[in-house]
């Protein structure tokens, strides 16, 4: 079956969340043992920055760390491979979607302090499903036995695209993570992203972890909504130059000059990173209609 073609509709097919169908999971293509995590967000909120030095910071910890980029920009790795690695998609192009064909050094490179990086890409703009292409990636991680030696496994999901493809990761996912700003367009967004993984847990173990605010100086706003919704804040990362800086570098944060406040960051993101390896107990927010949080957000 090429990359591209619709699943097989002859598999089971699960409800997932009032008024969609989704194809349901093929137990055969279930990571395994591998603590999972999904990271979702605004557009350019910080995701990737905070997916791939929360991977340096679970190496740092001495786990075995996998790290999948789900954007068809596949920029989400850079800064842990100081490069932009060829996708998946693009090299099952090369050998006519001949997935066989194909090595792992292929499409998975090693990056900062171990951590292997693999970009899943994207169909052509209009022509494929995004979560699709996340499912044959997991397939090909499975057939080349890579996810065995995995302790974690990190998913970094396009935007706040919530349709059935891009929160396919929700499928394999133990946890969802969320990243926002202390501001309307983010939390709005979160609450959207909120509702996606909640219609996920019907049919899946995904639960939601909580939320870190990122590029924020205060979080009175994310704490309102959490104490609203049923969620927590797990981490805080303020607008720091050095963070947006070390993207400019390539690089992740632990590889800047320290200074009080990288060093202070670095320890936040081990902090968080010894935090969801222990277990965060799962969640069970309730999301806002979205005329419901259009009047909840803003100041009096």
């Amino acid at each position: 079956m090429a990359l591209l073609d619709p699943p097989i509709r002859t598999r089971e097919r699960l409800l997932d969340g009032e008024g969609s169908v989704q194809v349901g999971l093929d137990p055969a293509d279930r990571i395994g043992t591998a603590k999972v995590f999904a990271v979702y967000g605004k557009g350019g909120i910080g995701k990737s920055t905070t997916s791939s030095n929360l991977s340096a910071a679970f190496s740092l910890l001495g786990k075995r760390v996998l790290q999948i980029g789900c954007d068809p920009k596949h920029d989400s790795t850079f800064t842990l491979t100081k490069k932009l690695m060829p996708t998946v998609i693009d090299v099952l192009e090369t050998v006519e979607f001949h997935s066989e064909e194909l090595r792992p050094e292929d499409y998975m490179f090693e990056g900062y302090n171990g951590v292997m990086c693999v970009e899943a890409g994207g169909p052509p703009a209009g022509t494929g499903c995004g979560g699709y292409v996340v499912g044959q990636t997991v397939k090909l991680l499975k057939q080349h036995h890579l996810l065995e030696d995995t302790d974690v496994v990190l998913f970094d999901v396009l935007g706040d695209v919530v349709c059935g493809g891009f929160a396919a990761p929700l499928q394999h996912a133990e946890r969802a993570v969320v990243v926002a700003a202390n501001d309307f367009d983010s939390i709005f967004a979160m609450n959207r992203i909120v509702a996606a993984i909640k219609a996920k847990a019907k049919n899946y173990d995904v639960r939601m972890a909580g939320v870190i605010a990122n590029r924020s100086a205060a979080t009175d706003e994310i704490d309102r909504f959490n104490a609203a919704t049923g969620l927590k804040r797990l981490a805080h990362f303020p607008d720091l130059d050095a963070i947006r800086r070390s993207r400019l570098k390539k690089c992740t944060l632990f590889e800047m000059e320290p200074t009080p406040e990288v060093d202070a960051a670095c320890l936040e993101y081990k902090r968080l990173a010894a935090q969801l390896w222990a277990g965060c107990e799962p969640l069970d927010a309730q999301p806002m209609k979205d005329r419901e949080i259009f009047e909840f957000l803003g100041f009096e």
